[in-house]
C-alpha cells in the first residue's frame, strides 16, 4: 500500500508524519524549535534552524516506519497561519520567521480601530486585522524597519517557506492567500485590500496561490539529500493548519464546527455562501465557492503549557528523564479538583484573547486553601470557556448538526467531557491523533489521484469516533460560571489599559 507524509509545523513542534493510504499512522517523528523573544510581544524563530529541524524529523520519520523512502507517493505541509515569513528579492530569508503569538503590532491595530480600516478590512476581506496578521506586522515593518521593508521579495507564510525548501517553488494555497488580502466575495487577491492597509507597494510580492492538492513542485536534490525523501517525489500545495485539522478529523464539511485545543482557540465552520462578522474570520476554504468561517484567539492550551512551565517545572524535569508523562503525574490532582466547587475563575489570556491584544490574564476567587490542582482545573475550565465564546458566536451565524473536537487536549477523556458539559453539546472526538498532518496527507493523496479529494479522502480513511454526551448537572453549574466569567472580563476591560500602563516607563518626570 503506498504511503503519505504530512509535515505540520506549530508554533513549538514541527512534525513530520507518515500515513499508509488507508489513514493508519506508520510514523511520527518530533523536533522542538526554538522560538526567540527579543523584545517585549515578539515571538520569532531561525527560519534555517526550522527547515533543519522539519529536515531532521522527515528523516526520522522515514527511518521508523519501516519501509523505503520509494513508498512515499507525494509529500504535503501544513503549518501554523498568520505571522510572517519573507524572502528578499534574491530568495533569501529576509530575517526571522515571525510567529502568529507576536503581538508587537498592537499600537497599529489600535490605530486601526480607531480610524476606520477595521471597518474599511472587515467589509472588503471578510475580516477584521489582528496582531499577528500578515496586514498587521508588515504595516510594522513598514513603519518600524523600512529598510528590511524595502527589501521584500515574496511574502511567505510558514508552510509556505517549508515546501521552498523542499522544492525551490514559490506559492501558496487558497486558504493561506485568504489571511489578510483576498476579496472575500471573489476570494482572490485585490489590489485595494492591500490599500486598506497601506501596503499597495507590496502587491507583486503576494505569492500565487493554487488548489492544497495541486501538485507544486518535485523534492529537489539537496531537499532529497537532507530529508531521505526520494528526489523527484511529488510536493502538494498543502493548507493553513487549522484547516487540516478540520480536513484531518472529518470536519471540513458544512454543519459541521471542528474545535481545534491547541495553542491557539480554533473554533470553525464550512458554509457555501460567505457571513461576514467581526467575531470570525470569513476566510477561504479548500474549495472554490466555499467558505471557511474561524473564530479564533491565541488562548487555548498555550495557557496550560504556561502553568506547567512555570510552576511544574520539578515534575516536568523527572518525568522528561524517567520517560514518564508529566499530564499523567497531574492527573489525580486535577480529577480532585474536578470534583468539588471552586470559587476560582481563571481568563486565559496570556498571549491573547478575543477582546484584543490589550486583556491579560487572571485568577479570580483565589484562597488561601485552594491548591496547584484547583488552580489547574480553572486553567482548563478557563481554556474551554474561551471556546465557548467563539463556538457561540458561529452557532448564532451558521446552522450546526455536530460538533468535533481535536488538539492536545482532546486525548484527555476528562477535559473532552467538560468541552461537552460547557458547550451543552455531544462532542466527538475521533481516533486521528495527528489531524493536521492527515489534513496534509489527504491533500498529497488526492494531487496523486490516491483520492478524489482531500475530503473525499477524509471519508475514506479509517477513522473511528467517540462521542461525549453533556451531563445536564453539570453544564448547569458550568453555565453560571461560565456567565461569571463572562460578566467579569466585560468589568475588566475597562482596567485592562491602565494594567498594561503598569508596565511602560514612568514618564511623568519629577517636580
Amino acid at each position: 500500500m503506498p504511503s503519505l507524509l504530512g509535515i505540520d509545523n506549530g508554533l513549538t513542534v514541527t512534525k513530520a508524519v507518515i500515513f499508509d493510504a488507508d489513514g493508519t499512522q506508520l510514523a511520527v517523528a518530533r523536533r522542538r524549535v526554538p522560538q526567540s523573544m527579543p523584545h517585549a510581544r515578539w515571538v520569532e524563530r531561525d527560519m534555517a534552524g526550522l527547515w533543519q529541524a522539519t529536515a531532521d524529523a522527515i528523516k526520522e520519520a522515514i527511518a521508523l516506519c519501516g519501509r523505503t523512502a520509494d513508498d512515499i507517493k507525494a509529500v504535503a505541509a501544513t503549518a501554523h497561519g498568520d505571522g510572517l515569513y519573507l524572502l528578499d528579492k534574491d530568495r533569501r530569508p529576509l530575517g526571522p520567521g515571525i510567529l502568529s503569538l507576536d503581538s508587537r503590532a498592537g499600537e497599529i491595530i489600535e490605530r486601526w480601530s480607531a480610524d476606520m480600516v477595521f471597518d474599511e478590512a472587515l467589509a472588503r476581506t471578510g475580516q477584521a486585522p489582528h496582531v499577528s496578521a500578515p496586514s498587521a506586522l508588515l504595516a510594522w515593518l513598514k513603519q518600524n524597519d523600512p529598510d528590511r521593508y524595502g527589501r521584500i521579495g515574496h511574502v511567505l507564510a510558514c508552510k509556505d517557506w517549508l515546501r521552498f525548501c523542499l522544492t525551490g517553488t514559490i506559492g501558496t494555497d487558497r486558504t493561506e492567500a485568504s489571511t489578510s488580502f483576498t476579496d472575500f466575495r471573489t476570494q482572490a487577491y485585490a489590489p485595494e485590500a492591500m490599500q486598506v492597509f497601506g501596503l499597495g507597494d507590496l502587491f507583486d510580492a503576494l505569492p500565487l496561490a493554487a488548489h492544497s492538492a495541486d501538485i507544486v513542485g518535485h523534492v529537489a536534490a539537496d531537499a532529497a539529500e537532507m530529508t531521505g525523501l526520494r528526489q523527484g517525489t511529488p510536493v502538494a500545495c498543502g493548507l493553513h493548519d487549522v484547516t487540516a485539522s478540520a480536513l484531518g478529523m472529518g470536519g471540513h464539511e458544512e454543519g459541521v464546527l471542528s474545535i481545534v485545543a491547541g495553542t491557539y482557540s480554533i473554533n470553525e465552520v464550512v458554509s457555501s455562501q460567505p457571513r461576514v462578522d467581526q467575531r470570525w474570520f470569513c476566510r477561504n476554504a479548500i474549495d472554490a465557492g466555499r467558505w471557511n468561517n474561524m473564530a479564533i484567539s491565541p488562548a487555548s492550551t498555550a495557557n496550560y503549557d504556561w502553568f506547567l512551565d512555570t510552576f511544574c517545572r520539578s515534575e516536568q524535569d523527572r518525568t522528561n528523564a524517567d520517560g514518564g508523562s508529566i499530564h499523567e503525574l497531574l492527573a489525580a490532582e486535577i480529577d480532585a479538583a474536578l470534583k468539588k466547587p471552586s470559587t476560582i475563575l481563571f481568563h486565559p489570556y496570556l498571549f491573547g484573547s478575543p477582546h484584543g491584544d490589550v486583556a491579560s490574564g487572571s485568577f479570580v476567587g483565589l484562597h488561601g486553601w485552594h491548591n496547584r490542582g484547583d488552580m489547574l482545573k480553572a486553567v482548563l475550565e478557563g481554556i474551554v470557556f474561551n471556546h465557548r465564546t467563539h463556538v457561540e458566536a458561529l452557532r448564532e451565524g451558521f446552522a450546526v448538526r455536530e460538533i468535533r473536537l481535536t488538539g492536545g487536549g482532546s486525548r484527555n477523556p476528562a477535559f473532552v467531557q467538560m468541552f461537552a458539559d460547557v458547550l451543552n453539546a455531544p462532542v466527538t472526538v475521533t481516533s486521528t491523533d495527528e489531524a493536521a498532518a492527515l489534513g496534509a496527507a489527504l491533500c498529497a493523496g488526492a494531487a496523486v489521484g490516491i483520492f478524489a479529494t482531500p475530503q473525499q479522502g477524509a471519508r475514506q480513511v479509517g477513522m473511528t469516533a467517540r462521542k461525549y454526551q453533556p451531563v445536564p448537572a453539570s453544564s448547569a453549574v458550568f453555565s453560571e460560571r461560565f456567565s461569571l466569567y463572562c460578566r467579569i472580563a466585560e468589568q475588566l476591560k475597562s482596567l485592562w489599559p491602565e494594567i498594561e500602563r503598569l508596565a511602560r516607563p514612568d514618564t511623568r518626570g519629577t517636580a
